[in-house]
């Protein structure tokens, strides 16, 4: 490059004149321009949110660009301001390598780690959600809400017809709009404008497993935008997703779908990140409150409409939290789950148990409902279990037109009061896929394993027998274990138990490729690792008993046992330590 060029390339650089910089330097034909024009139209590309064209032009000196450190920070910074943050994480930590003092990469690395190992949760979530529901990356096998009430899903309101509600989309609109955005459009959201083309629904709110600006647990939207141009609230409307990517600076990872309450502030997306242009994109809100971070939501479309609830569900205050405990606490059973209840033989008091479970989820959402956590799973499970025993064998809509009966709308105080059908029919699914629910002859039954399992997690999440303390003495030590949970059972022995998923899960995703989830399985290959070359003298004192979503380990002797948790909790710890032990754990 001209060196006087180059001169006024860093004068407007510390001007902040990027688009004078992409401008002079576009004037250079192609042919003509080396390695340090393309280096610096990257730089200044990246500095116009023009990222994807950035990786474009560094593409094309990828070769060149092996051994410097800028080619690397340059792409890494592309990938970052893309939400691609493994990409960028490998990106930044090659330019580190080459340049190991360089201040912003040092901080970029330090910036993109969390949210590197966040989006492969994400992606891992993705993955096994669309396998559940049958998607396989997009290619499902029934037609987008076969089974859905559309007629009852939109509010019909003047403020809807106005903002958002456009004619049906043509086939030729759709191409239209799939090629402006530059991603091809969800087949169930294609689905649902042919029932209505954009609009505000009845149900306005989604469960989030996270906290977001707007609310602790939950993300509201205002309106779905429509395929068209015609309104703003559309998308491709003077609103709509090429808008609010552009101007309000959202993350160029897919289609903004939904705007929200706080006018542009949150917004919900599609997410083309784990499928590409033209896969089934996941559902994911954008914060940018809070520098646009993402919260994963569904595997697809379909599954967020589904999901959605009314926003009844979520208005509560800390008043109807108290009185909701109480509720869970005293409140009458339904006729049914009573007669339910006192048809087990094979726990004791599986009433308290209940509300032990049903207390632990309304501390947990500050309110009595059961969505898609480990605990209403749990809930969902025993409710079936509880069915089946008294009334076996029932067809699926039978049970599925019985399960309001139970808890969701009994006719009594212990009751949610509202339940989300897409959460039932997505635990059922779930099931049956795993084998848990066997369907023959268009009936359904839980197998014995699957039962054992029920009824070992219920007691071990709740029974009052059970204290998930140490004696007195220990206080500190409780502490020193969580997140595992140290269980003393009425018959003289004792549990250690863990979740899974819910601790070093980073752990785990280092050797995703061979099979290892963090499931309850691997926390017991790590655990018998850890005992062999650790503790060897304890191996005939304890034994695990895991299942996939439950690490357990149990014994007789006491002492044994402490003795092993907290040197485990310890070497956990240890990154160093566990790390190397990982190694050498099994895929069982």
């Amino acid at each position: 490059m001209d060196q006087q060029l180059l001169a006024q390339i860093n004068l407007w650089h510390e001007e902040e004149a990027f688009e004078s910089i992409v401008d002079r330097l576009q004037e250079i034909p192609e042919g003509d321009r080396d390695y340090e024009v393309i280096i610096q139209l990257a730089r200044a590309l990246n500095n116009t949110d023009c990222y994807r064209e950035a990786l474009k032009q560094l593409s094309l000196i990828a070769e060149q660009g092996k051994e410097d450190p800028l080619w690397h920070f340059r792409q890494g910074y592309a990938y970052y301001f893309l939400a691609r943050y493994v990409d960028a994480l490998q990106a930044f930590e090659l330019s580190s390598r080459l340049d190991p003092q360089s201040e912003p990469t040092l901080e970029f690395l330090e910036w993109t780690k969390p949210l590197a190992e966040k989006m492969v949760r994400q992606h891992k979530r993705y993955v096994e959600e669309s396998e559940a529901v049958g998607q396989k990356r997009g290619s499902g096998n029934d037609a987008p809400f076969a089974s859905f009430d559309l007629q009852s899903f939109w509010e019909d309101s003047d403020y809807a017809r106005k903002s958002y509600v456009l004619p049906p989309p043509t086939a030729e609109l759709v191409s239209s709009i799939e090629q402006e955005l530059g991603y091809k459009l969800p087949a169930s959201y294609i689905a649902l404008m042919n029932s209505q083309n954009g609009g505000v629904p009845v149900n306005c709110r989604f469960p989030a497993d996270e906290p977001t600006s707007w609310s602790e647990n939950h993300v509201a939207i205002t309106g779905i935008m429509g395929i068209g141009r015609n309104k703003s609230y559309t998308l491709g409307g003077d609103l709509g997703s090429r808008f609010m990517i552009e101007e309000w600076g959202y993350p160029d990872l897919g289609i903004v779908i939904c705007d929200c309450p706080s006018a542009g502030h949150d917004v919900i997306m599609l997410d083309y990140r784990f499928c590409g242009p033209d896969g089934e994109p996941a559902v994911v809100h954008v914060d940018q409150e809070d520098e646009y971070n993402i919260t994963y939501l569904a595997c697809s479309f379909e599954q967020f409409i589904k999901g959605l609830v009314h926003d009844d569900v979520f208005d509560r205050s800390a008043e109807e939290k108290e009185a909701d405990l109480k509720k869970v606490a005293e409140g009458a059973f339904s006729p049914l789950l009573a007669e339910l209840c006192a048809a087990v033989t094979e726990t004791d008091d599986l009433e308290e148990k209940i509300r032990s479970i049903c207390s632990q989820i309304t501390e947990e959402k500050g309110y009595f409902v059961f969505q898609a956590d480990k605990l209403s799973t749990l809930m969902y499970d025993l409710q079936f279990w509880l069915y089946t025993k008294t009334y076996p064998n029932p067809a699926r809509k039978k049970y599925i037109d019985d399960y309001d009966k139970l808890i969701a709308f009994g006719e009594s105080e212990f009751s949610t009061g509202g339940y989300a059908p897409a959460f039932i029919t997505d635990w059922l699914d779930d099931r049956i896929k795993l084998g848990k629910i066997i369907v023959t002859d268009r009936t359904l039954a839980m197998t014995d394993e699957a039962i054992e399992q029920v009824i070992e997690q219920l007691n071990a999440y709740a029974a009052p027998n059970n204290k998930a303390v140490l004696p007195s003495e220990a206080g500190g030590i409780i502490a020193q274990l969580q997140p595992f949970i140290f269980i003393e059972h009425d018959n003289k022995s004792w549990s250690v138990i863990l979740n899974a998923g819910t601790y070093k899960q980073e752990l785990f995703d280092t050797r995703a490729e061979e099979g290892f989830q963090g499931s309850g399985y691997d926390w017991g290959s790590l655990a018998a690792v850890f005992v062999e070359e650790k503790m060897p003298e304890l191996a005939e004192h304890i034994h695990f008993d895991s299942e996939a979503d439950m690490f357990c380990v149990c014994a007789s002797n006491r002492e044994a046992l402490v003795n092993f948790a907290l040197a485990f909790k310890a070497a956990c710890e240890d990154h160093d330590l566990i790390s190397d032990l990982f190694t050498r754990a099994e895929l069982d």
